[in-house]
């Protein structure tokens, strides 16, 4: 794994809000990351398909759905796969993620594997942390590109440098590419980016960065596993997001999120 993080990467994620970083996974350690998300993505459909508990944990209860054709989401596999739960708790992913937000510790907010179908519809302009049970200009993600991603098939795009000027205000996600800057119409003016690399890459952005994917134009999946991640020591600002029910309910604005087991710290161990 190439987790070395240098001060020139540093100020590049920190001004512009994203970082790709190719070569991240040697050939090998990309065969291991695609079978062992394969497979954890293949048992969670077939285990959930159908129940409520599906409906939380995979877009998939509707299949003809528009954001079920933009890709097939299945969130928190490290929870009920211990072969992916291997791959998320290694700490390199946390000291990487702590070094770039600039913050002494690391907790996994959620892992959640993004599968773009063939043909499948392109991810309109959103922000991250709004969703999330936290609010943090420190929080981010890693995403990494488990098949080529091309402007042909779906790869990512940013809009540096927003993560300035975001607020965590929830502006959801649209079908249409613009809806976001119905939000934020100061955005149109900044010339987005598009980050085509290698299977085996990683790209890592901000919780507040502007981002999104162009549709998948090939007869061929693009296959990614991501995880998000939150500073330590970050507070419960109201919202449930990926929370079990009981830990939700017994949370109140301002508490510390600390639970081991629900958001395990990675970084330092």
């Amino acid at each position: 794994m190439n987790d070395g993080i240098n001060q020139e990467q540093i100020d590049y994620f920190r001004e512009n809000g994203f970082l790709v970083i190719e070569n991240f996974l040697d050939p090998g350690e990309l065969a291991h990351w695609r079978e062992t998300t394969q497979e954890a993505v293949d048992q969670r459909l077939e285990t959930v398909s159908g129940s409520q508990f599906s409906s939380s944990l995979t877009n998939q209860g509707n299949p003809d759905a528009y954001y079920a054709q933009v890709f097939t989401q299945c969130l928190k596999l490290a929870d009920s796969h211990p072969g992916m739960h291997e791959l998320m708790h290694d700490p390199r992913l946390g000291r990487m993620a702590a070094t770039l937000a600039g913050v002494d510790g690391i907790r996994i907010w959620h892992d959640q594997a993004l599968f773009k179908p063939p043909f499948g519809n392109p991810t309109g302009w959103h922000l991250d942390n709004p969703y999330w049970s936290f609010s943090s200009p420190d929080s981010l993600s890693i995403w990494v590109a488990l098949d080529d991603a091309t402007r042909d098939n779906g790869c990512m795009y940013y809009l540096p440098g927003t993560h300035k000027t975001a607020t965590y205000q929830n502006a959801g996600i649209g079908q249409n590419q613009a809806d976001l800057f119905k939000f934020y119409p100061q955005w149109r003016q900044i010339d987005s980016v598009g980050c085509p690399c290698p299977a085996g890459s990683a790209v890592f952005h901000n919780g507040l960065a502007a981002h999104g994917a162009g549709a998948n134009m090939t007869n061929r999946p693009r296959r990614a596993m991501t995880c998000a991640y939150m500073p330590d020591g970050s507070t419960f600002n109201g919202q449930r997001n990926i929370l079990p029910e009981e830990y939700f309910q017994s949370l109140k604005v301002g508490d510390v999120l600390n639970d081991d087991t629900i958001n395990p710290l990675i970084w330092p161990k």
